[in-house]
């Protein structure tokens, strides 16, 4: 259920997965391996509980390859939360607002590779060059509505708060599509109930890019709005008036927790495996990126 998978990913996005040593992880999978009742998920074992957590948390489920520390989905909020907020400051001039959106859409574009799904044949400078397009195409359409506002003078509230967030919340949409657009053109594995791989689907990696994207949309759409509609009226108060400096501090505080609470809600949308009518009844591994 939704709250089933909003309490695992809690769990899974725990900080401290993020400096878990080689040597801890490959106990954690040697354990699942080896132990049977791993394989029924046995709830009363905490070694197991904890070797399961380890396990999702750190490792591809496509291609069992270790996720490097700064793009496994606990690093997700420590990395975008402060870029995101910088994205969303007033523009005082087009060069200030160039680093946060470049470093915004980077992050994001190698995320949404590094943890897609990896059941399909793909090359390396396919992922580079793709990964390149992507950042580069990302950062100028998220720069150029901001290139109008300072070349306009746009000052009001529709232009200087409310359009930005909804530009970055289709672009992190478009991102993910973007990003992970060679798994609808070549097709993601599917399998029947035992597991068993029976071929690749590129209805399945069309809907596991949807299902992503549109959560990306929910994630960070809401993670830059909110902040600026608290932002929007604490500007009116009395307290803001004596200490105007308080307003960024807000604005940052906003941010984080917002986007805290956000992130395994936006992860928890969409189960990571999905059944779809495909001549029979089969379980489609949509991996992790797509949650």
């Amino acid at each position: 259920s939704f709250i089933q998978r909003v309490l695992q990913w809690t769990d899974l996005l725990d900080p401290t997965n993020l400096v878990l040593s080689i040597e801890k992880i490959e106990k954690s999978r040697q354990l699942l391996l080896t132990n049977e009742d791993a394989s029924r998920g046995d709830l009363e074992d905490k070694r197991i509980q904890e070797a399961w957590k380890r396990s999702l948390s750190t490792v591809h489920p496509d291609n069992s390859r270790l996720i490097p520390g700064p793009f496994r989905p606990a690093a997700l909020l420590p990395f975008t939360a402060p870029t995101l907020f910088l994205s969303m400051l007033p523009v005082k001039s087009l060069k200030s607002m160039i680093l946060p959106q470049a470093s915004f859409y980077t992050y994001s574009t190698v995320f949404n590779i590094v943890n897609g799904n990896a059941s399909y044949d793909r090359r390396a400078h396919e992922s580079l060059l793709l990964g390149a397009g992507v950042i580069v195409s990302s950062t100028f359409l998220g720069l150029f509505p901001r290139l109008l506002q300072v070349k306009l003078s746009m000052n009001s509230v529709l232009s200087r708060n409310v359009i930005p967030v909804i530009i970055l919340a289709q672009l992190s949409g478009m991102n993910v599509i973007a990003s992970r657009s060679l798994e609808p053109m070549r097709g993601i594995e599917v399998m029947d109930k035992e597991g068993n791989v029976i071929g690749y689907s590129r209805k399945a990696g069309t809907k596991a890019v949807k299902d992503t994207a549109t959560s990306r949309v929910v994630l960070f759409g809401t993670s830059a709005f909110i902040p600026e509609v608290f932002a929007y009226f604490f500007k009116r108060t009395q307290f803001f008036l004596q200490n105007p400096w308080s307003l960024w501090t807000l604005k940052f505080s906003c941010t984080i927790l917002v986007m805290g609470l956000m992130v395994p809600v936006s992860f928890s949308i969409f189960p990571q495996i999905r059944r779809a009518r495909i001549l029979e009844w089969v379980a489609i591994s949509y991996s992790r990126g797509s949650s």
